[in-house]
C-alpha cells in the first residue's frame, strides 16, 4: 500500500474538521475524494502534505509513519500537491514557476521540465509570460506541472476543474489520466463528481468530517444515493439529500466545517503556496 490514512482526527482550535478519516492509497491508483462543500476534502489533503497537524491517528506513506514529518520533507518523500486555487506566483514567469516545484531537487531538472511542457504545450508556448496574466486553464496547467517538478510518487489534486470552461474541464481531466498512465499515482478532490468517478479507479465520499461510502468508482456512479446527492444536479445543491443522512446534522457540525474552509474548498486560513490571479477561461 502506498499511503495509508488511519483514523485521522483534525481540529481548527475547537472545531473538528476530520473526524476519524480512514482511507487507502495504492501505487498507480487514481482514488478520488468527493463530497459537499465543508465535508473535509481539502482539510484531509493538507493533512497528508503536512500543512495541517494531527489531532489524532496517523499517515502511513510506503510503510512509513509520516504524522510527525515536516511538510517539506514530505515532499523530498515523494508526495505532492496541486492546491485549490491554482497558488501560482503571479510576478514570476511560467518556467520560473515551474522550476520551483523542483527547490527540493538537486542536479539537473531539464528532464522533468521537458515532460511538463510535453503534458502541457501551452506552458511551452509561454515560458517567458508571467504566471499573473494568464487564464484560469493555464494557471491551473502550470500547478499540475509545477507539482510535477517534485517527481512525486504521489500526486495530490485539490479541485483542478474549479472555474473552467467546460471545454477546459476535460482537457485537464485527459492530462491526469495521461500523468497517471506514466505512473504517477493520484489522489483527486473533485466537486465535479461525474467526471471524477468517470477516471477514477476507487472514490471515498465525505460528509462531514467523515467517509459515509466507499467503493469502487463505477459503482459509485451506478450508486442511487450517489447519482440522487452529487450527480444529479449542482454537488451539495439544495434537495439532494446526503448520502447517509448526515448533510442535515445539527448546525454544529455543519457551521463547523464551514468554518474551516474556503468557499470551494474545505479549509480556511491556510493560503495557497502563492497568491493567483484568475482570468477568464474564455
Amino acid at each position: 500500500m502506498l499511503l495509508e490514512i488511519k483514523d485521522i482526527h483534525v481540529h481548527y482550535g475547537k472545531i473538528a474538521a476530520l473526524k476519524g478519516i480512514t482511507a487507502t492509497v495504492d501505487q498507480g491508483e487514481i482514488v478520488t475524494l468527493i463530497g459537499a462543500n465543508g465535508a473535509g476534502k481539502t482539510t484531509t489533503l493538507k493533512t497528508i502534505s503536512g500543512l495541517r497537524p494531527l489531532s489524532s491517528g496517523s499517515i502511513v506513506f510506503e510503510g512509513n509513519d509520516i504524522s510527525k514529518m515536516p511538510g517539506h520533507k514530505r515532499v523530498v518523500a515523494g508526495i505532492g500537491q496541486s492546491p485549490e486555487g491554482r497558488g501560482c506566483f503571479p510576478g514570476m514567469t511560467v518556467e520560473e514557476n515551474l522550476l520551483m516545484g523542483a527547490y527540493t531537487r538537486k542536479g539537473d531538472v531539464s528532464k522533468e521540465l521537458n515532460e511538463a511542457y510535453e503534458l502541457f504545450p501551452r506552458l511551452a508556448e509561454r515560458k517567458t509570460q508571467a504566471a499573473g496574466t494568464m487564464s484560469g486553464g493555464e494557471q491551473q496547467m502550470l500547478a499540475i506541472g509545477r507539482a510535477l517538478m517534485s517527481k512525486p510518487k504521489v500526486l495530490l489534486l485539490d479541485e483542478p476543474s474549479m472555474g473552467l470552461a467546460p471545454m477546459l474541464v476535460q482537457q485537464i481531466f485527459t492530462i491526469i489520466q495521461e500523468i497517471n498512465r506514466r505512473g504517477t499515482t493520484v489522489l483527486l478532490v473533485e466537486q465535479n463528481a461525474q467526471q471524477a468517478l468517470q477516471i477514477a479507479h476507487r472514490a471515498y465520499v465525505l460528509e462531514t468530517g467523515r467517509v459515509v461510502k466507499s467503493a469502487q468508482a463505477s459503482e459509485l456512479l451506478d450508486d442511487p444515493e450517489v447519482r440522487a446527492a452529487y450527480l444529479g444536479g449542482e454537488l451539495g445543491g439544495d434537495g439532494a439529500d446526503g448520502v447517509s443522512g448526515t448533510r442535515a446534522e445539527s448546525a454544529s457540525d455543519t457551521a463547523s466545517d464551514t468554518a474551516s474552509d474556503g468557499p470551494s474548498g474545505d479549509t480556511p486560513g491556510d493560503a495557497p503556496d502563492g497568491p493567483s490571479v484568475r482570468k477568464s477561461d474564455g
